[in-house]
């Protein structure tokens, strides 16, 4: 694992509100980021990676809530395919999140006493997250980047984006992703939010100060983490095994709701482990801008529209074994692309991991960034 000698979190007040699609207005709006490498006098080398949905912005520094390696440490760092030793790398917690960024915990101003919005925070979309992104980089002095990265969420934040700002990104590159929200995945995110939402201590949202809906968020982060892995993955890695007793016996049935096989507790695990990190009120809120997410939408359902005016050149990236987003999304993807007329290359790869086949080492993949990036 990875570590960058060069690393800093930063945050970073927008002058101005922010216009939402809904027709609200965000202010005060804070982007919290982190920023990895050296920048270069001209701007000529820098690198904006979105997160995915349960990312964040520590994509290559110890997570301060639970002291991991970042999300992303194998892929970001010096040496690495995006070598902070060549590139001044800024990664953003999405507006929404709940890792700094403006959120649903965050403060609300209009509430005496600086009590959280809650739910009374405004829904989200992808391009409301890619707009305030936007002015992030407006604040920092940079007009235009070397590449946009992006895996999930963050792909369809780099689309967004390259939508958005035709002429700010000389390069993108998209892995395991849409440019539409389907409806099994919509599907998905409302069974997630349900769970929350059903949970004794969810109270309206309005649980800050108090016990969080840890229960519901953990389900939801157990349902969600089903679909980004592969039936062949979690056949080799757990199958049927039983899973160890606490006094080390070997695994036995329980004949009842114990955490009988090693997939029970595994992602039991993964739920748990979540919620130490993450509020459920974001969770929400980010599935929903995800669903409401369809780039072709606002250009009379031609996606090629959507890429019109790009400047940049593409890389779509697709695994075999993703079924939440499959290769067909990407293909979808670079065909729009290729009726806009925009550069683009489309690759492939071979994984067992599933959807988390961007987060892990798939053959192939690190050429293919280290290759398009540079």
């Amino acid at each position: 694992m990875n570590t960058p000698q060069q690393s800093q979190s930063l945050s970073l007040t927008l002058p101005d509100p922010l216009p939402l699609d809904s027709g609200a207005q965000l202010s005060p709006v804070t982007i919290a980021y982190e920023q990895y490498g050296a920048r270069a006098q001209d701007d000529s080398n820098v690198v904006v990676i979105f997160h995915a949905l349960t990312g964040d912005q520590y994509v290559a520094s110890p997570h301060p809530a639970t002291g991991k390696p970042g999300w992303w440490d194998r892929m970001v760092g010096p040496g690495m395919p995006i070598d902070t030793d060549r590139y001044y790398v800024i990664c953003a917690n999405v507006i929404g999140g709940c890792m700094g960024s403006t959120g649903p915990a965050s403060a609300n101003p209009e509430e005496t006493g600086g009590a959280p919005y809650g739910q009374n925070f405004p829904v989200v979309t992808i391009h409301d997250m890619v707009r305030a992104i936007g002015r992030l980089l407006d604040a920092l002095g940079i007009d235009r980047v070397h590449a946009l990265v992006g895996g999930s969420m963050g792909g369809m934040q780099a689309l967004a984006f390259a939508s958005q700002f035709p002429t700010r990104a000389d390069r993108v590159l998209v892995l395991a992703s849409a440019a539409r929200q389907s409806a099994q995945n919509i599907a998905f995110h409302e069974v997630g939010r349900q769970a929350i939402m059903a949970d004794a201590n969810w109270n309206g949202g309005e649980y800050y100060g108090g016990t969080h809906p840890d229960a519901g968020l953990a389900v939801a982060r157990m349902a969600a983490h089903i679909t980004y892995l592969s039936e062949a993955g979690l056949t080799e890695k757990f199958g049927r095994r039983l899973q160890q007793r606490p006094d080390g016996s070997d695994g036995t049935k329980s004949f009842g709701f114990e955490a009988d096989f090693q997939i029970e507790s595994y992602l039991r695990y993964q739920g748990s482990g979540f919620t130490r990190r993450f509020d459920a009120n974001s969770y929400l809120y980010i599935t929903r801008a995800m669903d409401y997410f369809d780039l072709a939408e606002e250009h009379g359902g031609r996606l090629a529209d959507a890429f019109a005016n790009t400047s940049a050149r593409f890389c779509i990236v697709s695994f075999d074994t993703d079924w939440l987003y499959p290769t067909e999304e990407g293909r979808h993807i670079v065909r729009a692309l290729n009726a806009a007329g925009a550069p683009v290359s489309f690759v492939e790869l071979s994984s067992p991991y599933g959807h988390d086949g961007f987060l892990l080492e798939t053959p192939g993949l690190d050429e293919v960034v280290r290759g398009f990036v540079s």
